[in-house]
């Protein structure tokens, strides 16, 4: 199989802009190339204090909340006792209500859910389930896309121009290729890593590298952009993610069904270049065994 081919990038900065310049052989080994302007206020300040997970910090934020709510609204008929501080915090209950105490317990616990959901989301993080029913951490993929794929629009009239509107696999080729084309950076573990390595959608551009988390992200932010009503799936695999479009399948091509949705596969990773529906050994094999984990992207309705 052909690997992708990137025959240049420069990128050149000016007061308001960074101009990129890219040069790759597509799938047919023919050369392309594309140049665009992105805004430097989306460039480097969207996601500038997005950075790797830290445990302790989420427990720190949950138990400083904890705290705060359970200090200023206690519990009827329940005594809170606070016991130790930082990441030892604990909680003592006491009641003679057994009925209240029970019920506090359960308000707790959900309590402590709702602030680590809130800290996740202030962070651009959220939490999964592996194939294999792990509970984990990783970026917010799909949230990174939705919020990246507005500056990307630039694109939508340079590859549309150039590919034209009729055929969703011509367009997405394109992408694929441009895409492939990029160096390839190693993915950390997704599970233990909590986000080492992952770069948003335009960091990507600015780095001239990104892992297969990254570059899936910066695939679905740019077919938001191309095909704004399009339903994408993001699809993790062990240290690896694809993208699945649902359109029609040809051929012998593998799909995925969701909620009754069918979904054929692309692999935006490189460096082999690969058009939509070819699946490298590996991945046919963990989706064949159904070993991965989707995460859905939607057109926002009332767009």
């Amino acid at each position: 199989m052909t690997s992708a081919k990137q025959l240049d990038f420069n990128k050149t900065t000016t007061d308001g802009h960074v101009q990129f310049n890219y040069q790759w052989l597509d799938q047919a080994q023919q050369p392309q190339a594309l140049s665009f302007a992105i805004d430097k206020v989306a460039l480097f300040d969207r996601f500038r204090n997005f950075k790797s997970y830290k445990a302790n910090h989420a427990s720190k934020y949950v138990d400083q909340q904890m705290r705060k709510q359970l200090t200023q609204h206690p519990i009827t008929d329940v005594k809170v006792t606070f016991l130790g501080r930082g990441n030892n915090l604990q909680m003592e209950l006491n009641s003679e209500n057994k009925t209240a105490l029970d019920q506090a317990y359960l308000s707790i616990a959900q309590l402590e859910q709702d602030f680590m959901n809130e800290h996740l989301t202030r962070n651009y993080y959220t939490q999964f389930v592996t194939y294999d029913n792990s509970l984990a951490i990783k970026p917010d993929h799909v949230r990174f896309a939705q919020e990246s794929f507005t500056d990307l629009s630039v694109l939508k009239g340079l590859i549309l121009d150039r590919v034209g509107e009729e055929s969703v696999r011509k367009v997405s080729n394109y992408v694929l290729g441009f895409i492939q084309s990029i160096p390839y950076a190693t993915l950390e573990s997704r599970v233990t890593s909590t986000g080492a390595g992952f770069n948003p959608p335009l960091q990507i551009l600015w780095q001239n590298q990104g892992d297969c988390d990254s570059k899936v992200t910066l695939t679905a932010a740019i077919f938001r952009a191309l095909m704004p009503r399009i339903k994408m799936q993001l699809v993790f695999i062990d240290n690896h993610a694809l993208l699945a479009i649902n359109i029609p399948s040809e051929g012998d091509e593998l799909t995925i069904t969701i909620d009754g949705l069918d979904y054929i596969l692309a692999e935006p990773t490189g460096p082999a270049m690969m058009r939509i529906g070819e699946l490298s050994a590996s991945a046919e094999f963990a989706i064949r065994n159904g070993r991965y984990y989707a995460e859905a992207f939607f057109a926002d309705p009332s767009t």
